[in-house]
């Protein structure tokens, strides 16, 4: 692949983690200024439809909606809701650095689900990075300190293990659906539980809260798109490392909106976090690249 198109893909991904980072942060102001986790959901995936049909209209093409696996997507939506409804939560209960960081043990997640559930052969080096990661963990979490509310650490890692399994069924659904259509079909068929659910909770806002709760959308819409398109220039071997900046947004976020900044532990522990899953993905792609050479001779 030509250098410059790797590069294109690693400043998409790069966009889409300052976008998807500042949704985040977009998510605790909305909290702060009144409104429920609820509102925010719905709002996040409300806002973000436009966004997705105004990209498939400027490229594929609206038609690309439809699709063959509609159970599927519907599973894939009710994994989706509730990974949100954790992450969404979780940006709510804790400092937007440390439940940053805490999504960061996807890569480790996956890697048990990996070899506990689908019987994937996993080495002793993998196995090294799963532990040295829960060591990153525990730094962070700091169990029974009270630095971090014990709900809102579990919240957290809660996150962090349903963005793995999500992962997995993304790769499942990504066979056979593109990705314009998947995140369609996430974002539509969300609206139907949010909907109702919303219907009771139903408050006024002033004009910035209202303006906060839809640029959740729009912030989240595209960068979800940013993240599918760096995917057309960049392997993802290559391009997932440049998510851990996220932890430099969530940082300065933190500072200017809330006035907080990663604690110690965070500083420790978060480097014993990224190292682990860089370490798990270096692993992977090395694998991979092995196995294809094997299969070609």
């Amino acid at each position: 692949m030509p250098t410059d198109r790797i590069m294109t893909g690693l400043v998409l991904r790069l966009v889409a983690v300052l976008l998807l980072a500042s949704m985040g942060a977009l998510v605790k102001l909305a909290e702060t200024r009144g409104a429920s986790l609820v509102e925010t959901m719905f709002w996040r995936q409300a806002c973000a439809i436009p966004v997705v049909l105004g990209w498939l209209a400027l490229g594929a093409g609206v038609g690309t909606i439809r699709t063959q696996r509609f159970g599927a997507h519907v599973g894939r939506t009710a994994m989706g809701l509730i990974g949100m409804t954790a992450t969404f939560a979780a940006l709510m209960l804790l400092p937007l650095a440390e439940a940053t960081t805490l999504q960061f043990t996807a890569p480790i997640f996956a890697t048990l689900l990996g070899a506990l559930v689908l019987r994937e052969p996993t080495g002793v080096h993998r196995w090294g990075a799963v532990l040295a990661g829960f060591v990153g963990i525990v730094i962070v979490a700091q169990p029974g300190s009270g630095a971090i509310p014990l709900a809102g650490a579990a919240v957290g890692l809660a996150s962090g293990f349903l963005i793995a399994v999500i992962s997995i069924l993304l790769r499942q659904i990504g066979r056979t659906e593109s990705a314009g259509t998947t995140v369609f079909w996430f974002s539509a068929l969300s609206m139907l539980p949010l909907g109702a659910l919303y219907a009771f909770r139903l408050q006024p806002h002033d004009a910035a809260t209202w303006a906060v709760l839809g640029g959740i959308g729009l912030f989240g819409g595209a960068g979800q798109i940013a993240l599918t398109a760096a995917l057309r220039y960049a392997p993802v071997s290559v391009a997932a490392p440049m998510d851990y900046s996220s932890l430099v947004w969530a940082s300065l976020w933190g500072w200017l909106l809330f006035g907080t900044l990663p604690s110690d532990a965070t500083w420790v522990g978060a480097p014993i976090i990224i190292a682990s899953g860089l370490y798990i993905a270096f692993r992977e792609h090395r694998l991979a690249r092995l196995r294809a050479v094997q299969s070609s001779g």
